[in-house]
């Protein structure tokens, strides 16, 4: 199922839609209020390591196609590097970069001892069969093999990827060290070593904030619209999991189009209707937008733009109705976008708190393969949602006494975290 489009508002300036700017901006807005030295804020914006490679693939009719694929290391302090593989056509090296940055930030906000990588490979899923994609996935792994490894690197799922890539990876790197090497990558299949509760890990964090979020607003889950943009493992499962807890979900989107129903959709409903046919639309109990672009502008107290980056800037962040935003994509707001929801009052959840929720669990899947014990999904969910918890509060509090949003308020709690690890490993000469 696919987390939503890749569709960006008209007129938006380039600079404005580069993610690499949105966090290096981020980023400075920080480092400004820790009073970083120039010589650490150097080492912490730029990546580790970055790799570049070419990959020949046959392809069914016998031709040979050339793909280009990015692995970054964005930084090695806080332990190995961790974050997802990603297949679309517009991939490109500064999405990556950026990516991976977002992903340190992300592991040090839930506190867990891993730095950011990201990857990424420039191709169309949807135009490769099965056994396309399969020897893509294993020329990919063998390519970038030497940055590889539990203790250097554990690539995951991303959008257009899922556990059976992750399978793939697991057995090529596997072939080539000669023993099974469960943990080198996380969000496996459960047989090979993946973790329960897993699947629904990022979906599962973003409900938890938006709990926790909504306690700060004063509101109830009766009284509170959702809607929902992206209707894959983070927005579907999030819709569905916020249906649960009593929230009123009256708006989910894929790829083609959006579902809108004012008075609430029936989420298990759409999500047997979603599995069943394999897109939104065709489900009786709500109207089917087909441009679904004017969807963030829905009336609601919770918008959860679960899909891409890019989605609320300038052009379009004066027409959100929402009152709290909870970020389920990586990057769905840049920081123009940020300003004007700021000085309208909105409150913003960002991604390396919101959708960590994804990471945590894949570091409990590590931990698990490592040891070879696994535990059962009531612990898995148990240990989330204390992680996610204690990160909201620390986010929170952080904001509160430099008298910042909640976005800047993560990152002076991830940079601070990262700082001081640098700070003590010191300088290798």
């Amino acid at each position: 199922m696919s987390e939503g489009t890749k569709n960006q508002p008209a007129n938006a300036s380039r600079d404005e839609l580069n993610p690499f700017h949105s966090m290096a901006h981020q980023f400075g807005l920080a480092a400004d209020l820790l009073e970083l030295d120039e010589g650490t804020r150097d080492v912490l914006r730029q990546p580790d390591r970055e790799l570049t490679v070419s990959m020949p693939v046959m392809m069914d009719d016998g031709t040979i196609e050339v793909f280009t694929g990015y692995r970054v290391q964005h930084n090695f302090s806080r332990g190995p590097c961790k974050g997802g593989i990603r297949f679309a056509p517009d991939v490109n090296l500064d999405e990556v970069r950026a990516l991976a940055a977002w992903m340190t930030w992300k592991c040090s906000v839930v506190d867990i001892p891993f730095g950011g990588g990201k990857g990424g490979v420039i191709c169309d899923p949807r135009n490769l069969s099965q056994g396309e994609l399969e020897r893509l996935t294993r020329r990919y792994t063998a390519s970038i093999m030497d940055i590889l490894g539990p203790d250097r690197d554990v690539p995951a799922p991303d959008m257009n990827t899922n556990e059976q890539t992750m399978a793939w990876i697991m057995d090529t790197y596997s072939m080539h060290v000669r023993r099974t090497t469960t943990a080198v990558v996380t969000g496996k299949p459960i047989a090979i070593g993946g973790s329960k509760g897993r699947r629904e890990a990022t979906g599962r964090g973003v409900m938890l904030v938006c709990r926790e979020a909504m306690k700060k607003l004063g509101r109830s889950p009766e009284d509170t619209r959702v809607v929902v943009q992206g209707c894959g493992n983070v927005g579907g499962v999030g819709a569905l999991l916020l249906h649960r807890e009593g929230y009123k979900v009256v708006s989910v989107s894929d790829m083609y189009g959006a579902l809108y129903n004012p008075d609430g959709l029936d989420m298990p409903a759409v999500m047997d209707h979603l599995r069943g046919s394999g897109r939104l639309e065709g489900y009786s109990s709500a109207d089917y937008i087909v441009n679904s672009e004017g969807q963030l502008e829905l009336p609601c107290e919770l918008l959860i733009p679960a899909a891409t980056e890019n989605q609320i800037t300038s052009k379009n962040a004066d027409r959100i109705q929402a009152e709290l935003v909870v970020e389920g994509a990586n990057g769905p707001t840049t920081s123009r976008g940020q300003e004007i929801l700021d000085s309208r009052g909105i409150m913003v959840v960002p991604d390396i708190l919101a959708n960590a929720g994804g990471v945590t669990v894949s570091y409990f899947e590590w931990v698990q393969d490592r040891m070879g014990y696994f535990w059962t999904e009531e612990i898995v969910n148990s240990r989330l949602e204390q992680v996610m918890v204690r990160a909201f509060h620390s986010v929170a509090d952080m904001a509160e006494k430099h008298n910042v949003n909640l976005r800047t308020g993560a990152y002076l709690v991830a940079i601070d975290r990262v700082a001081r690890v640098y700070r003590m490993r010191g300088v290798f000469a």
